[in-house]
């Protein structure tokens, strides 16, 4: 069984120094940056994973700055688009690294498709807050997966017209604006995987900060939950083709695998990546189609084990990130 490996990074806000972000955010000095750029580089070395995927990315350049501090990263395939300079507001957007091939030039979707209904209420309502990002990969043996790397809209509260969380009322319908926009953004996803897989039947991978749990509405929708073929593993009777366009979340198939084996100090019993005020969830995930799992008929590997790098949660440092990374080990057979 030979073994590779898949992380997801939320770096918090990598941009160069003196870039104007958020109005209640102050850019970075020179020092800062520095500071923030080695930690990040650091965090890539101690992952160690053969792929990566980014979030928030204001700038493709300082990411390529932060390879360059690597020991194991300097030489890896980039991939990533900076955010439109045209834009109404200036948003983050993902990236991928890979020390794997890649098959094809890597391929962005801003819009929704077609046929996925706007009703969030946002101006951008037909556009993805942050757009995916898809890349193919070429594994071990010369098979192609498809790698997505996304980034869901946050539960920040969308204002409008003046509103402001003083008002419970109004405080309540911006986060819902936000939940509507995010669960969009879910079903607009969810169709672009659906009609990819299928038409591909190709591997799928999708790393990425979903700002919601794994078992929340929006990442269901994602997964593509509803059929014969739990989310834990379990392989119904359902038709084949059904299973086909399904994501399973890479901690619960191996949960479900592999119980028997004690808990390390990165291991699911700390599965956080996340902290806001005192409440641990994960909100980062890697989701992975049925040929890593190991119950289907179709699987060419399967999750050896997923690590949470988090220790950094607890320590207010101001150049780390304020999400932990997931690292996921996969055996192929």
């Amino acid at each position: 069984m030979q073994e590779i490996r898949f992380a997801t990074f939320n770096v918090c806000n990598l941009a160069p120094p003196g870039a104007k972000l958020y109005d209640n955010l102050a850019p970075l000095s020179p020092e800062e940056y520095d500071a923030k750029a080695t930690w990040i580089a650091r965090q890539i070395d101690e992952l160690d994973a053969d792929v990566i995927g980014f979030q928030e990315i204001f700038s493709q350049a300082a990411l390529r700055d932060v390879l360059a501090r690597t020991r194991n990263y300097r030489d890896a395939l980039h991939a990533g688009f900076d955010p439109d300079p045209n834009a109404t507001r200036l948003t983050p957007n993902v990236a991928l690294v890979s020390r794997l091939p890649l098959a094809a030039p890597p391929a962005m979707y801003a819009n929704f498709p077609a046929d996925v209904p706007c009703d969030s209420g946002s101006p951008d309502s037909d556009r993805f807050a942050r757009a995916p990002l898809h890349v193919q990969v070429v594994l071990p043996g010369e098979r192609i997966a498809d790698v997505f790397v996304v980034h869901l809209k946050s539960r920040r509260p969308d204002y409008r017209g003046g509103d402001n969380g003083e008002d419970p009322l109004q405080y309540a319908m911006a986060s819902l604006r936000s939940l509507v926009w995010r669960g969009t953004e879910a079903v607009a996803l969810r169709v672009l995987l659906s009609k990819m897989m299928r038409g591909t039947r190709r591997p799928c991978i999708v790393l990425g900060d979903f700002n919601d749990t794994a078992d929340a509405v929006t990442t269901t929708i994602v997964l593509g939950n509803g059929g014969t073929y739990g989310s834990t593993g379990n392989l119904g009777a359902g038709a084949a083709e059904e299973r086909r366009g399904r994501l399973f979340d890479s901690n619960r198939i191996r949960r479900s695998r592999h119980e028997e084996r004690p808990a390390g100090p990165r291991d699911a019993g700390v599965n956080y990546t996340t902290v806001h005020e005192g409440h641990y969830s994960t909100i980062d995930h890697v989701l992975v189609s049925e040929e890593f799992n190991g119950v289907s008929p179709r699987a060419i590997g399967e999750v050896l084990d997923v690590s949470y790098f988090n220790e950094h949660l607890g320590t207010a440092r101001p150049e780390a990130s304020d999400h932990g990374q997931v690292l996921v080990r996969l055996g192929l057979y």
